[in-house]
């Protein structure tokens, strides 16, 4: 595998798409304004990327990465996908995603929409516990000592393991929690989400010069643990 296809090419994308071209991947960017808006992004990343309409993204990814405001999820292109790795990063924020009163009521997940969306694809969660800023600054190669983790969730074994290849490469280890049922346990407003990647967690990590610390596996199982559902 060597192509990464980005629908959504906003601040987690154009972030690994530059991790993808660092890694020697092959980038194939869209969004939903159009190919000639990336112009500029394409340049910056040099011969390894090319700009696509978001069907040509999906056709051409190895793995394929949405990473699109989640009241658009419904818009990712179906067929091409089918048989694909697909990465999920969406975040559910009602104030710009309007209500959706099966995640408002927690009977579902905002990956778990997306696998219904995608019924011949292999939906995996990733990227979206993390900021843009921090998942550019905190990669590391592999076997690095302060490598951080990200954790990873889906209902299929291998897209699990296809995905965690991808992210090896990107720069980080992956901890997988089990199935797209349980990745509430890394969404957002959680103990996972975010803070744990700040060097100044104090500041809730969002300052935009914060440059990161590195997050390992004990605390990441510590924070999956104390991840407490709504009434629960």
């Amino acid at each position: 595998m060597s192509t990464l296809g980005l629908i959504g090419s906003g601040h987690i994308g154009g972030t690994l798409a530059r991790l993808g071209v660092a890694a020697g991947l092959d980038v194939v960017l869209s969004n939903s304004r159009g190919p000639e808006t990336l112009t500029d992004l394409v340049a910056e990343l040099g011969p390894r990327a090319r700009a696509a309409t978001a069907k040509e993204a999906a056709e051409a990814g190895d793995w394929v990465v949405v990473t699109v405001p989640l009241k658009h999820y419904d818009q990712v292109p179906v067929k091409p996908l089918a048989g694909k790795v697909v990465i999920d990063t969406n975040n559910y924020y009602p104030q710009r995603d309007g209500a959706i009163p099966e995640l408002d009521e927690e009977r579902t997940t905002t990956s778990e929409l997306l696998q219904r969306h995608l019924p011949q694809s292999y939906v995996v969660k990733a990227f979206n516990n993390i900021m843009y800023t921090h998942l550019a600054s905190l990669a590391r190669p592999s076997g690095a000592p302060d490598r951080s983790v990200l954790p990873i969730a889906g209902d299929h074994a291998d897209a699990k393991a296809t995905a965690a290849r991808l992210i090896d490469q990107l720069g980080y280890d992956t901890f997988d929690t089990g199935v797209l049922a349980d990745s509430w346990r890394f969404q957002r407003d959680t103990p996972a989400y975010v803070i744990p990647y700040a060097k100044n967690p104090l500041g809730l990590g969002s300052s935009g010069d914060d440059p990161g610390a590195p997050f390992d596996v004990a605390g990441l199982k510590v924070a999956l643990d104390a991840a407490k559902r709504p009434g629960s």
